[in-house]
């Protein structure tokens, strides 16, 4: 690592189960070294109601959870910890009320990440914990409230994949009382391939040399099968309806006696199990091994891409440029020029950490195109709004989506429906981004132009060269009708003339 203040790491992962937290330094080569971790069961996807509302009981379990791990979090700089929200705050409702005062309490930020993006995260942390492993491998993570199932080969993927489906979600649908019988397994087991369905009939068309499972009901599992004999190394088919068995004649979660088995796993270990089984079966697994790394890992690994330079979320954006035909020198036009303002008012007006947000706009403004010109600006900001872009978390996609809504046309503050705290500085991006498409508007290359930014409060004043703008009819024009548009989301501009400079 280069920049010695992030030579300490950290992750969270606020998981439908349980929330983990992994501090971990970093070596010269990008290794990772755990030097501390902590696990508090708060079992959020219990506290899901029907309505899809989380209660204030599981609120508050989870908000004394994470108050444990600021104490151990909180001499690390921002951005050097990444925390990430799972499968219960995609479904909740009133998520966005539980993350306000959860990064109240944590002290840094808490993205929401998609299930296709949790599985991309897991595959590089156990990618990296098997990388002297050759072949195909096909990674499975039964999480509290999804199953993540990805395959590839070293560090690239081939599918990436996540169903509804986790040990909490049917623990709590089939065995809430703890009572375990073999009609209950069967009707779990049932259900769990069903929303396997799908991904199963894609998987069983490949081949892999390496089936690997993570995290804790799989590494729970793990240790009951080696604790009672059952399997020498890994996991087997045959081992798992050993466990079966065996909890089936314990008949209740209250009396299962397995030395290995923490008390915070008990009512979870069901629905987990018969969730396993219907991964085996349906794709046909013979044997698993186990791995210690998984989501948590992950993020860490991609937190180092990110400060080395290697940033998936980059060549998502490439990717998408690429796919969608994006007119290459334009956007790239108006990403420099967006960023060139930026710079001209950082510290006033904008955020270090918003730049990146704010190149990525500029290059993919024009996404929409593809679609349809007329409206193209609300089609661009749907499909990023809703594709899966590797890298991004809900609310990253969420501000890129708004930053295209708006790089055109009327401002309407009514319809940003964003977090409080992120209205004022993503509606100060758009006016960056606005401008930016405005100066590029004849889709000319140029060099750089005889304008700038100055700003006081929600002044922005336009410094131009007079006998330039003079020139220039249409611009001119285009930038009155700016300032109509800007007034709407309380922006005054100001367009300012300059007399040239060889006439001072």
């Amino acid at each position: 690592m280069t920049d010695q203040t992030h030579e300490t790491l950290a992750s969270v992962d606020l998981g439908s189960n349980s929330f983990h937290m992994l501090v971990a330094k970093v070596d010269a080569e990008g290794r990772l070294s755990k030097i501390d971790s902590l696990r508090e069961s708060v079992r959020l996807g219990g506290g899901l109601t029907e309505d899809k509302l989380l209660t204030d009981e599981v609120q508050e379990r989870g908000l004394q959870a994470l108050k444990k791990f600021r104490q151990r979090l909180e001499a690390l700089p921002q951005g050097s910890v990444r925390v990430a929200g799972t499968n219960t705050l995609r479904k909740a409702r009133n998520a966005s009320e539980f993350i306000k005062k959860a990064t109240e309490v944590l002290g840094h930020p808490i993205e929401v990440i998609s299930g296709r993006e949790e599985a991309r995260l897991i595959y590089l942390g156990v990618a990296n914990g098997h990388s002297t492993q050759s072949g195909k491998r096909l990674i499975i993570d039964i999480g509290g409230g999804s199953t993540e199932m990805i395959l590839g080969e070293g560090m690239d993927m081939e599918l990436t994949e996540s169903v509804s489906t986790g040990c909490v979600e049917l623990s709590k649908r089939y065995f809430d009382d703890g009572q375990l019988t073999f009609e209950r397994f069967e009707r779990a087991s049932l259900s769990a391939k069903l929303s396997i369905l799908p991904v199963s009939q894609r998987l069983i068309q490949s081949t892999w040399e390496h089936t690997i499972g993570c995290s804790g009901t799989i590494k729970a599992i793990r240790r009951i099968v080696l604790e009672r004999g059952w399997s020498p190394s890994g996991i087997t088919l045959d081992s798992l309806y050993a466990l079966r068995r065996e909890m089936i004649k314990a008949g209740h979660v209250d009396k299962l006696s397995f030395e290995s088995l923490k008390k915070s796993r008990r009512p979870v270990l069901a629905g987990g199990l018969a969730d396993l089984i219907a991964v085996f079966e349906m794709l046909q697994i013979e044997e698993m091994e186990v791995s210690k790394q998984a989501l948590r890992e992950g993020l860490l690994y991609d937190l180092i891409g990110r400060m080395e330079k290697s940033d998936v979320r980059e060549h998502t954006v490439q990717s998408f440029m690429n796919n969608w035909r994006i007119d290459r020198v334009q956007a790239e036009q108006v990403a420099d020029l967006a960023v060139h303002f930026f710079h001209q008012v950082k510290g006033y007006w904008a955020k270090e950490k918003h730049q990146n947000l704010l190149r990525w706009a500029g290059l993919l403004h024009e996404i929409g195109l593809q679609i349809s010109h007329r409206r193209y600006h609300r089609h661009g900001a749907y499909v990023l709004a809703n594709a899966d872009l590797a890298g991004f978390s809900f609310q990253e996609q969420q501000l890129l989506a708004t930053l295209v809504l708006y790089h055109r046309r009327k401002c309407k503050p009514e319809q940003m429906v964003l977090p409080e705290l992120l209205t004022e500085p993503i509606k100060r991006l758009c006016v960056l981004l606005r401008l930016a498409v405005l100066f590029c508007r004849q889709r000319v290359k140029t060099d750089l132009l005889p304008v700038r930014l100055e700003i006081d409060g929600d002044q922005v004043f336009l410094m131009c060269d007079a006998q330039w703008l003079e020139a220039r009819a249409l611009l001119k024009a285009d930038l009155e009708k700016e300032r109509k548009n800007l007034s709407y989301i309380g922006i005054q501009l100001n367009i300012v003339l300059e007399p040239q400079a060889a006439d001072g």
